[in-house]
């Protein structure tokens, strides 16, 4: 059973930093895909930021320049470090694999940041 268990979340200020994990159980074979999308309130589900088993990364707008996304192959985890956290950026971050572009992506609970101004 592939699950994903995410932490780091939580309340900081904005200026402020935090360090996202997701933690990758029960998928043995590699990885192609591991990534992070957010949902705030009101708005629709965002890609934040993606990286492949190449370390080839991708960001969305919004964050490049603040955030920095990396994986632990050897553990099965990918990090999100979130530096200049702005009051925009609260949501519910879920990280995801994929193992490759054919197939369903696997999803975390969800870990809530919030910013305060």
């Amino acid at each position: 059973q592939v699950q994903l268990v995410e932490s780091g979340g939580g309340l900081v200020q904005a200026g402020g930093s935090l360090r996202l994990s997701c933690a990758v159980s029960g998928i043995t074979l590699s990885i192609d895909y591991m990534g992070w999308y957010r949902r705030a309130p009101g708005k629709q589900r965002e890609l934040v930021a993606r990286i492949t088993n190449s370390d080839s990364t991708n960001y969305a707008d919004s964050v490049k320049g603040r955030f920095t996304i990396s994986r632990e192959n050897a553990k099965n985890t990918v990090y999100l470090q979130m530096n200049s956290l702005k009051p925009e950026d609260t949501a519910v971050y879920y990280c995801y694999v994929q193992r490759s572009i054919y197939m369903t992506p696997y999803w975390g609970q969800g870990t809530q940041v919030t910013v305060s101004s």
